[in-house]
């Protein structure tokens, strides 16, 4: 179990092949913007058609005639560069690891990665995305109705680093009567809080506190402390009642209110408090003198400073199984250099992506308390001061008997712990978005195929395999299969399946967690159900087989069986389970082997489900410009039939754009990125249950594909000791 740092063996392997690509690369990007400049997005020609004698047209007459004169004067270099490439790329790896060390900032923040602390007997959860980014030489990806991918690949990083190191907020409530989990407006939050790690893992850590933020707050529309919707609630007394401005948690006759948790902004007048947006209360534990010595409250934030760590069950701010738990990122201090001049902002109509602005989607159900940092074990709000709470009804929906929340969420999910990445084709794209990544995951697998010929019968390959997994969590063992059965010209493309063992943490009997995750790209030609069925098979094969390899011991060493947590593939399969051109596929033992939370059966997916190809030409209409907007639209049955690709109907050419049709089929679109998972293989006992499901919107105007992401949880059936 070797995993492959540099593409290379040897250091003049890697010199002539930096050579090499050097003579190579000017012919390449003369030839990529020569075709650049034929190929206009539908953008550019809005722009051009509502002033034709602008200068991006008049940009365009002039280059293309340079382009073609430097790519003709470029043809004698690229050739006797391609002379000593081409040979290489036989004994080149087949995948670029790289680990990021996280520094000194990243570290104090909690973004390390997940660690590989003790396995917790009660379990673990995990969160998975899979993106296709389409991120191919520019001249290619306008095809697409996408261009400038340098700069989307730059964006993509940024997007997926700021959703996933977003703010979580996590409400748990146990009680026999009410187990709903209501949604806190972020807006409603004012920074100020301790940075925790997630739930389901947190490492050991410095926790440091964000500077001031908004202290935008909304009405209470249920009682965060009474769920169940007591009228008596000391927290929400009626109008009428009046209070002591004095507060508790500065007693004494305390000065200032700067660190007070229920006091934003230093005022300690009771009409700021974030517990009474109608009005002040007399009898108030928070805001009466009596409070102040009340037995049995010391750990209590309202309560004095003591430490008795049991609380009483009159405070009214100790309900019993209520726990909830915030955490936040502090925000990048070395951003990015500036974008370059090809980046207009605006040009594109996306939103503001650098911020870190929660949504109402970053609730996650958390089962089960771990006694961690963040929530604390006597039910308190823990780590939470100057910060104020309300619910409000979540978005998170469930589908008749559905065991799991399902969402459209303009976030990519809080605390994610894998990427699976399709279509990373374009070299100097796959540089920018891994740096970008690499801020918030420490192991990354990358540059994944060949190029070249692969024995003297294959098909040359000028793309490689497009794969790209982030992790976490620390990569075991890897390797990458290519598939040999591609046609026309898709098999210009390394596509292929990327395999990997990642270590999820260790028993008390000393042996090692690990999880396998795979992530691949199928052929997409319409029409070649056999090819990809063919595919299937090979991925099934070759899983087994990775598997079983993966899980033999070093010659000569004794060591523990592995545990297996997980089984999970992600990617673009490239067919749905709506159309009927792909009842072939449809119907594949994948599906026997591997469960997909979307799916009823072949040819019919659950009501909540969604397509995941948008209709390229409507990539820059203002009303899927934005994360938010895309997000909207795509809660609208009328929204989805405009801007969602549907199985094509008879009368209708796959080719032709269906923007405005009326689609006569059934479903929410063309579903064909996937999350599967495998319960065969695990621990007996062992138990996985999905959490929720997310269709993401974050990358709205970067990429033609929506994302998909799902929080899987890994039960042990054991109890906390």
């Amino acid at each position: 179990m070797v995993l492959h740092i540099t593409p290379y063996s040897s250091a003049c392997l890697h010199f002539l092949d930096g050579l090499s690509w050097s003579l190579v690369f000017p012919c390449y990007w003369f030839l990529d913007r020569l075709l650049a400049s034929c190929v206009a997005t539908s953008l550019e020609k809005r722009q051009r058609s509502q002033d034709p004698c602008s200068f991006l047209t008049l940009c365009v007459l002039i280059s293309a005639p340079l382009y073609l004169l430097l790519l003709l004067a470029s043809l004698p270099f690229a050739l006797l560069g391609f002379i000593i490439w081409a040979p290489l790329q036989a004994i080149r790896q087949p995948y670029l690891y790289t680990y990021c060390r996280p520094d000194k900032h990243q570290a104090e923040q909690g973004q390390a990665g997940a660690g590989i602390g003790e396995w917790r007997p009660q379990g673990r959860s995990f969160c998975f995305c899979s993106a296709n980014v389409c991120l191919l030489p520019d001249s290619l990806a306008r095809f697409n109705n996408l261009s400038d991918t340098h700069r989307r690949a730059r964006e993509v990083g940024k997007r997926i680093r700021n959703g996933a190191s977003r703010p979580q907020i996590k409400i748990y409530i146990d009680s026999p009567t009410n187990t709903s989990i209501s949604a806190a407006s972020f807006s409603s939050l004012a920074t100020g809080f301790r940075r925790t790690s997630s739930l389901d893992q947190r490492p050991d850590q410095t926790h440091t506190t964000n500077g001031p933020a908004d202290t935008e707050t909304e009405p209470a529309t249920e009682c965060p402390i009474h769920p169940s919707g007591a009228t008596d609630c000391p927290v929400h007394p009626s109008v009428n009642d009046q209070g002591s401005a004095e507060c508790p948690v500065h007693p004494d006759g305390a000065d200032t209110t700067a660190d007070c948790p229920l006091h934003q902004g230093g005022t300690k007048s009771s009409s700021d408090c974030p517990i009474h947006t109608s009005g002040e209360a007399a009898d108030c534990p928070v805001h009466s003198t009596v409070a102040q010595s009340a037995p049995g409250h010391h750990d209590c934030p309202m309560h004095g400073d003591g430490t008795q760590p049991k609380p009483s069950t009159d405070c009214p701010l100790h309900t019993s199984g209520v726990q909830i738990s915030i955490s936040a990122p502090e925000p990048d201090p070395q951003e990015e250099e500036a974008e370059t001049g090809n980046h207009r902002p605006g040009e594109h109509g996306g939103a503001d992506t650098g911020s870190m602005t929660a949504s109402r989607e970053s609730l996650a159900r958390y089962h089960g308390s771990d006694g961690g940092i963040g929530i604390s074990s006597n039910n308190t709000l823990s780590h939470v001061p100057r910060t104020s709470i309300f619910k409000r009804p979540g978005r998170k929906r469930r589908h008749g008997d559905e065991t799991f929340d399902h969402e459209i969420s303009a976030f990519f999910p809080a605390n994610l712990d894998f990427l699976a990445l399709q279509e990373v084709f374009d070299h100097g794209s796959t540089t920018r978005l891994r740096h970008q990544l690499h801020r918030y995951f420490p192991y990354i697998l990358s540059d994944v195929g060949r190029y070249g010929w692969k024995g003297c019968c294959s098909r040359f390959k000028f793309l490689n395999s497009g794969l790209m997994l982030a992790s976490r969590y620390p990569i075991l063992d890897a390797r990458y299969e290519c598939y040999p059965n591609g046609r026309g010209e898709d098999a210009l493309a390394a596509k292929g399946a990327l395999f990997a063992k990642v270590h999820v943490g260790t028993s008390h009997q000393e042996q090692r967690v690990v999880g396998y995750v795979t992530c691949t790209h199928l052929h997409a030609i319409e029409g070649d159900a056999s090819v990809r069925c063919e595919q299937l098979d090979l991925l099934l094969q070759w899983g087994a087989e990775f598997r079983q390899s993966s899980s033999i011991p070093p010659e000569g060493e004794k060591v523990l069986e592995d545990l297996v947590a997980f089984d999970v593939i992600l990617g673009d399969l490239n067919f749905d389970n709506c159309s009927s051109e792909d009842k072939l596929e449809q119907q594949h033992a994948l599906f026997t082997q591997y469960k997909d939370p979307c799916r009823l059966g072949p040819g019919e997916d659950k009501p909540w489900a969604l397509g995941t190809l948008l209709d390229p030409s409507g990539l820059y209409d203002e009303d899927v410009s934005s994360p938010e907007s895309l997000q909207k639209l795509m809660e609208n049955e009328e929204g989805r039939k405009e801007y969602l690709v549907f199985p094509p109907s008879k009368s209708q050419c796959p080719a032709s754009s269906q923007k405005g049709r009326k689609i006569p089929l059934k479903g929410n679109g063309r579903r064909i990125d996937y999350i599967l998972y495998s319960d065969e293989g695990l621990q007996q006992d062992w138990k996985l249950e999905i959490e929720e499901f997310s269709f993401v919107t974050q990358l709205a105007g970067l990429t033609d594909h929506l994302s998909v992401a799902m929080r899987l949880a890994v039960s042990t059936g054991e109890e906390e000791p």
